[in-house]
């Protein structure tokens, strides 16, 4: 950091690109155009960015041979790295988010997408470096450990979750509610005592926080097919379907390196068993019935509500009865009976979360109105 200003590296073998790049980010941050794969090395030896923007292709050295050498070598090894292209396959962003890639902006770049995901990567590789150093310093910290890892993990979590909420903007308030719903599901099993030897174990400070990554895996779909203003395609709805896996699997990353850690271990469930269904119907798996984890089938009902009353580019959003009418519906087939049953307890203090929930996310849009998005 120089005068207190981040230093970001924009790699791009395209003038234009590197002209555009630099006069739509140089107001807020110290900005290095760099032509070349090669040249970025060079620059490497006397001056270490918070971030690199890197083209994918270039010659002599092209931006997935980049990251490898960037990700080998200690010294630049935890920078974050968001890639730029124009190509638009979610093929080429797996790829490069395996590579160690933090996200994928597309080409032409939208300003307010580009400085809003620039900012939150910043903000993660703080709280990172945070982390490490608490880690470090454990022994001096430990009649403070708990309030602080606590506060810490609730601050990375809400930075991922308004990530995939940013790309994701047709879903608004969707995490808000479905925690909500959650937790009602939850203080209702224990007042009933209905899976109690496995509800009563879990650490409900982790377990309802822990939900927001549910859909964490939507970081690396196509903003052509999260966004889309109609229904998918066969073929998208598959793509779509590796969200859960996908999260699950970054999740699992983080883990190795904390392992004793509630809220990841509730996380990783979350989302990769939030799409399965009763009756072995669903994905990635196909599990059945009591196979599929209570956290997966406690979120089934509250993520699948949710959707139902919400409005998308491609339906106008159900009533509550309706929407309760689909999930009683959907006992035994998608839905755990004795959860519906639960719900059918609970539907009309459903309605009143989402009721609520949407009432403050519209006070929140008109003060702070997102940004338009622009087309590529």
């Amino acid at each position: 950091m120089k005068n207190g200003r981040r230093i970001i590296f924009l790699v791009d073998d395209n003038m234009s690109n590197l002209t555009t790049g630099k006069t739509m980010l140089k107001e807020h941050y110290d900005i290095f155009s760099i032509p070349s794969g090669i040249k970025l090395f060079e620059i490497l030896e006397k001056v270490t960015p918070d971030l690199i923007l890197l083209d994918i292709e270039m010659p002599e050295m092209n931006g997935y041979e980049a990251i490898q050498k960037l990700k080998t070598e200690k010294k630049t090894r935890e920078i974050p790295v968001v890639f730029l292209t124009a190509r638009n396959d979610p093929g080429s962003e797996l790829e490069g988010l395996n590579l160690g890639a933090t996200d994928y902006v597309s080409k032409p770049f939208s300003p307010p997408l580009l400085l809003k995901r620039i900012e939150n990567h910043l903000l993660m590789r703080n709280q990172q470096r945070a982390l490490r150093d608490y880690n470090e310093n454990l022994q001096e910290m430990v009649q403070q450990r708990t309030r602080q890892v606590v506060e810490l993990q609730n601050s990375i979590l809400n930075t991922v979750t308004e990530m995939v909420e940013f790309r994701d903007d047709v879903t608004g308030g969707h995490i808000e509610r479905t925690q909500n719903y959650l937790k009602l599901l939850v203080d209702k099993l224990l007042s009933e005592r209905i899976y109690w030897e496995e509800v009563s174990a879990w650490n409900l400070e982790f377990f309802i926080p822990s939900a927001q990554l549910h859909d964490v895996g939507k970081i690396a779909i196509s903003d052509a097919i999260l966004n889309k203003p109609g229904k998918l395609s066969p073929e998208e709805f598959e793509i779509m379907k590796r969200h859960a896996s996908i999260g699950e699997k970054a999740i699992e990353r983080i883990m190795k390196t904390n392992s004793d850690n509630d809220f990841l271990c509730h996380a990783k469930i979350f989302a990769g068993t939030h799409h399965e269904k009763w009756d072995g119907s669903g994905y990635p798996r196909g599990l059945k019935n009591s196979m599929i984890p209570l956290q997966g089938r406690l979120m089934a009902v509250a993520d699948v509500y949710d959707a139902l009353i919400a409005v998308r580019p491609y339906k106008q959003p159900l009533s509550p009865p309706e929407a309760e009418r689909i999930i009683v519906d959907g006992r035994e087939k998608h839905f755990d009976p004795v959860l519906v049953e639960l719900f059918q307890d609970m539907a009309a203090q459903f309605a009143r979360i989402a009721e609520h929930c949407n009432a403050a996310l519209q006070d929140r849009a008109e003060v702070f109105p997102a940004p338009a998005r622009e087309s590529a």
